[in-house]
């Protein structure tokens, strides 16, 4: 696969904030992509990648004269190494506020830093690039998110009951396009080499780590955590680390757009609810490496390939909610009696619930967290989905709920 000229689909809403907004920044892991998009969808574009000491040197040395020296027009790599450039970035642009000006990759969040926020407030505009996406890599232009919150989904019958293929391929190889160019065996060395690289250089730009294998160590056991309920107090004890020091870890992995914590949904009315976030790994394929499963396990039971799948789906959902206009807000639904919904998606009034099944089959138990979560909102709920390895898309007890293909995530039937 030559994933370095595949579509990013974030392209469309990086071109209508360049023609609006002075700063455009675009956030993301390392090596998702987020320079190649900058390159080639404005190739003019004077390119300062700060990953190079020589200017990283004087651009700390004189932030005002290194920004007032820059052509008119510039993509700025690897920001957050400098966030002492961001008063001068802001300075220039209140003298002069073209549209487009900056271009900025960064990274590590740069909205966690309070004077970042300070200095570009009401004149950046931040978007968040993902690892590529399966929709991506198959080209498709047929977003499965942006037609579960348009319309009711309907059942589709395409033959007799079967699984499907490639779906264990997809989560192992993950969305990091480096990865996605080799075979699986050098794809899962890249993996390793990548966070060693990360923990021993990109860490130092955001937090004071003095023990660097102990980090190594807490990243290890949330791979093992990922699609799992969060406790840092029996991560702690497991790993006889302190509890602030490990969730100051999870912060910093946060940070580099390695994991994700997804909250709990909510509801002032429902005492019974469960309000530990979840876990979630953002590249499956990384957390794959990590959690030592490879494409062979799928069928092995003694492998936890299911909070991989459901990783990797909570994440495909994630990123095609970036290319829409309004996004959507997301959440896990979980209760004392242990009935959980691994996604809620809420937009406006609207909520629709997400379950994720490694079978190919479907059974009645399957949809009791959708059940659940439609009684708690009644008229407001719009539909469930239950993600699962099966080839048709079959109706559920509970209306407008549905068990789905997962390769729909990707492939959505034409004219659906």
């Amino acid at each position: 696969m030559n994933s370095k000229f595949l579509p990013r689909y974030l392209q469309s809403k990086l071109k209508i904030a360049l023609s609006d907004t002075p700063v455009v920044c675009i956030l993301g892991a390392r090596q998702c992509g987020k320079t190649t998009l900058a390159q080639q969808f404005d190739s003019q574009r004077t390119y300062i990648n700060f990953d190079d000491n020589a200017i990283l040197t004087a651009a700390k040395q004189d932030p005002t004269g290194f920004i007032a020296g820059l052509p008119e027009k510039v993509i700025l790599d690897e920001i957050q190494r400098i966030p002492e450039l961001m008063p001068a970035i802001k300075a220039s642009v209140d003298q002069q506020r073209t549209p487009g000006r900056f271009l900025l990759t960064g990274s590590a969040n740069l909205l966690l830093l309070p004077r970042v926020q300070e200095s570009l407030a009401g004149r950046m505009e931040v978007l968040n690039l993902q690892p590529l996406t399966e929709q991506e890599k198959h080209r498709s232009q047929h977003s499965f998110l942006a037609r579960l919150l348009d319309r009711p989904l309907t059942a589709k019958i395409i033959g007799e009951q079967a699984g499907i293929n490639g779906v264990a391929e997809a989560v192992c190889r993950g969305g990091y396009p480096e990865a996605n160019s080799r075979n699986e065996v050098r794809s899962r060395q890249w993996h390793t080499q990548y966070l060693k690289a990360i923990i021993q250089r990109d860490v130092k730009d955001i937090a004071n780590i003095r023990d660097e294998n102990e980090l190594l160590r807490v990243t290890q056991v949330l791979a093992l955590r990922t699609g799992t309920l969060l406790n840092i107090s029996s991560l702690s004890n497991e790993l006889d680390i302190s509890r602030a020091t490990v969730d100051k870890y999870i912060t910093v992995l946060e940070r580099l757009f390695l994991v994700k914590r997804l909250p709990a949904w909510h509801k002032n009315q429902v005492k019974r609810l469960v309000k530990t976030p979840k876990i979630h790994w953002v590249d499956s394929g990384l957390a794959s490496t990590l959690h030592s499963v490879k494409t062979s396990d799928w069928f092995d039971h003694k492998v936890n390939f299911g909070a991989l799948l459901e990783s990797f789906v909570v994440q495909q959902i994630i990123a095609q909610a970036g290319w829409l206009e309004e996004p959507p807000r997301f959440s896990h639904y979980r209760d004392k009696d242990q009935v959980e919904v691994d996604l809620v998606i809420e937009q406006g009034r609207k909520v629709w619930g997400i379950e994720v099944k490694k079978a190919a089959s479907i059974q009645a138990k399957d949809g009791l967290g959708l059940y659940r979560l439609a009684a708690q909102y009644g008229d407001q709920f719009q539909g469930g989905i239950l993600f699962y390895c099966g080839n048709n898309c079959l109706p559920l007890a509970e209306k407008n709920c549905f068990a789905v293909p997962i390769s729909w995530l990707w492939e959505l039937p034409t004219n659906y």
